[in-house]
């Protein structure tokens, strides 16, 4: 026996964790539940449960979902020695936790140009970590079920059940579910042959074979997965179109301008683009398979294979009851993600918390806020803090990495963009955006930066400096830009 497992069976036998367990906010001051956002109540009950009726032997913390958050989750219980033989992770997936990122970006690259593969992107390594591979977590004593999602939960009863039947007993539950990608409807072609989504490995493997011997793609959507995707393909040396409703690419973040530097440099590559543009059903062939998506101008592009990227939407089945937030979607939570019903947290994608800086309610759907907020929940769970989660926004992506890319694309963003937008540089070699409002900087994008200009920038975010217009304004170029900036911190 390992000497964590001994410390943790000491524990466990000296507070009768074995078979009963105590359900709680461990040493948090009635203040501190008094300046949640949602209202909880501070409790503590305890109850006796039988060892055989249950599918799961570790039965304190139980996390539902298998993607990053729960990866960074059971990387923070491991680091506070509270994981062994009381940790359960239930998954819809085949795979221990990664870095889901990645299958929109080097997963999907062809094989001569040296693809991403697991295991060598398992959680944590986004973020430096030590690679989590299904050997890391039995070597943890973290229980794992794959391929069996939750379809039912008893919150008087603190079980859940799972798609083949097996019966799981909570202590504590994480809900860290993430999104489910938005499909089009099956009667307008949404589930034909050739047509897919990306959620997953299983999906990312069915769109590399369609790759393997497609001629003709269509990309549905113009926001991070429509761009990355199309880079993708253009590494095949495909014919790609992407099309979305809106005036210009990723049209949430990006100015127009800003957003007409990538379009060139997608075009220059071979993407072309039809833009304002909506379907109005995908066609099949003799075969069965995709063969033409038409538009709702009666136009049709020809197509072999298409991918759908219209937004994703976060998946709350079967947690309704513990409580949705209207707004964004999503599990409602407090600061330090517990939800309306004591003992049940939620983290990641699903999870609907206040965003500090900015004194509202968000959903964020970022490998960052994934990995920060299990690790926030978890430490709150654990131990004295109670320090409210402080989350900046940061977006970024990685299109054309792979080998023989004229160039390769890598912009970060931080903060918010709100206000006025002032954009120095010409895109090549580099570019930035500043958004400044009532004086202030609010948030800052860069395309192409260095590591020391990269690290400067949630810097710039979270202070908010008082910066001189005028003066970033007739900047030279984008050193000199982020010069001044960083001078008013």
């Amino acid at each position: 026996m390992s000497s964590v497992r001994r410390r943790m069976a000491n524990l466990a036998n000296s507070v009768g964790l074995k078979h009963s367990v105590s359900l709680w906010f461990p040493h948090q001051s009635p203040a501190a539940h008094r300046s949640s956002s949602i209202g909880f109540r501070t409790f503590r009950r305890s109850y006796v449960v039988s060892s055989s009726s249950f599918s799961n032997e570790n039965r304190e913390f139980v996390i539902v979902g298998g993607g990053n958050a729960a990866g960074y989750a059971a990387r923070t219980f491991v680091e506070h020695g509270m994981a062994d033989g009381r940790l359960t992770i239930v998954s819809k997936e085949a795979h221990a936790p990664y870095e889901r990122p990645a299958l929109t970006k080097g997963y999907l690259f062809p094989l001569d140009k040296k693809p991403a593969r697991l295991p060598g992107f398992h959680t944590c390594v986004g973020s430096g970590g030590e690679r989590q591979t299904p050997d890391w977590y039995k070597e943890n004593g973290i229980e794992m079920f794959y391929e069996d999602p939750v379809s039912n939960i008893d919150i008087e009863k603190q079980t859940l059940t799972t798609n083949s039947g097996k019966l799981l007993k909570y202590g504590s539950l994480i809900v860290a579910t993430g999104c489910t990608a938005s499909r089009l409807p099956e009667k307008i072609g949404g589930n034909l042959p050739g047509v897919h989504y990306i959620r997953d490995v299983a999906d990312a493997d069915a769109l590399i074979s369609s790759l393997e011997k497609a001629k003709k793609v269509v990309v549905v959507g113009g926001g991070y997965i429509g761009m990355e995707v199309a880079a993708a393909a253009i590494g095949w040396n495909l014919d790609t179109t992407i099309v979305f409703p809106e005036n210009y690419l990723l049209q949430r973040l990006f100015t127009p301008s800003l957003a007409r530097r990538y379009e060139e440099f997608y075009q220059q590559n071979g993407v072309k683009f039809l833009k304002g543009a909506s379907i109005k059903n995908l066609e099949a062939g003799v075969d069965g398979r995709v063969t033409y998506v038409k538009l709702d101008d009666g136009s049709t592009i020809e197509a072999d294979t298409v991918i759908i990227g219209i937004g994703a939407k976060p998946a709350v089945s079967p947690f309704e009851r513990v409580g949705l937030e209207s707004s964004v979607g999503g599990i409602q939570v407090d600061g330090l993600f517990r939800t309306r019903v004591p003992g049940i947290f939620a983290v990641g994608d699903v999870a609907a918390f206040p965003l500090k800086m900015y004194n509202r309610i968000a959903r964020v759907e970022h490998v960052d806020h994934a990995r920060r907020s299990a690790q926030h929940c978890v430490k709150a769970l654990l131990s004295a803090q109670t320090d409210i989660y402080d989350y900046l926004p940061s977006f970024y992506s990685r299109v054309f990495e792979y080998e023989g890319s004229p160039r390769k694309i890598w912009w970060q963003f931080f903060g918010d963009n709100v206000g006025e937008s002032i954009e120095i540089g010409n895109f090549d070699p580099k570019i930035a955006t500043f958004w400044i409002d009532s004086g202030k900087l609010k948030g800052v994008l860069l395309e192409s930066g260095s590591p020391e200009e990269f690290q400067l920038l949630p810097k710039l975010a979270r202070s908010q400096p008082l910066v001189d217009k005028a003066k970033l304004q007739n900047a030279s170029s984008v050193e000199e830009a982020l010069e001044i900036a960083g001078s008013s911190l």
